[in-house]
């Protein structure tokens, strides 16, 4: 299976977890996340969806692609502070898009999701997308990937968030993610840390972390 058909399927369980009477009920309630909202929160992971479909509007970017980890090391969110710039953006963000209530939300994300997978379909994995948020390129089937790994942390923030039962990622979609964080979690740490965190835990670190 493509990156982009597990995309369209980790895409999909986000929109589900939309259906849940919990996300309507705590819509504006704390969530597991410090400073988010359950509404916010689900903003913020809907927004992973929608920042797809330029991707479909747009011509292909004439400029060269970075890769994955090079993307990642370049990140102004990764470690910034949590009432820093970046981040306190990234929560307006997420409240701004939950602002509308829960039903229109999910309404706009079954149809940007059903014009995904037509449109996806059409496009090479290597169409090089330029990411204004960032100001650099991927591959299609890289940032893609980018988009795994959100939908994957924050459908299990938000299902926690509600009480609920997170479900697991297709394995296609589930491979690639656990690929690129064992290898942000390696350069972070270095080899023996994570090793040890997976084999040995009378000797692994307190924590792992990526982000």
């Amino acid at each position: 299976m493509s990156l982009k058909n597990a995309y369209l399927e980790t895409a999909a369980k986000a929109v589900a977890l939309l259906d849940t009477p919990e996300v309507a009920a705590l819509w504006g309630k704390p969530s597991a996340l410090a400073e988010w909202t359950v509404g916010g929160l689900a903003g913020h992971l809907i927004y992973q969806i929608f920042s797809v479909a330029p991707v479909l509007q747009e011509p292909e970017s004439e400029r060269d692609p970075i890769s994955l980890l090079d993307h990642y090391a370049r990140a102004v969110w990764i470690d910034a502070p949590l009432d820093g710039e970046a981040n306190s953006g990234i929560r307006a963000q997420g409240e701004d898009i939950s602002s509308e209530g829960v039903q229109p939300l999910r309404e706009r994300a079954r149809a940007a999701l059903d014009e995904q997978r037509n449109g996806l379909a059409q496009l090479r994995g290597d169409r090089v997308v330029f990411m204004p948020q960032t100001g650099w390129a991927l591959t299609l089937d890289d940032f893609l990937v980018t988009r795994m790994v959100e939908l994957a942390v924050h459908i299990d923030d938000l299902t926690v968030s509600v009480g609920g039962r997170v479900a697991e990622l297709p394995r296609t979609a589930f491979a690639p993610v656990a690929a690129l964080l064992t290898e942000l979690s390696a350069r972070r740490h270095g080899q023996a840390a994570l090793l040890r965190a997976l084999t040995r835990v009378e000797r692994a670190p307190a924590a792992i972390n990526v982000f």
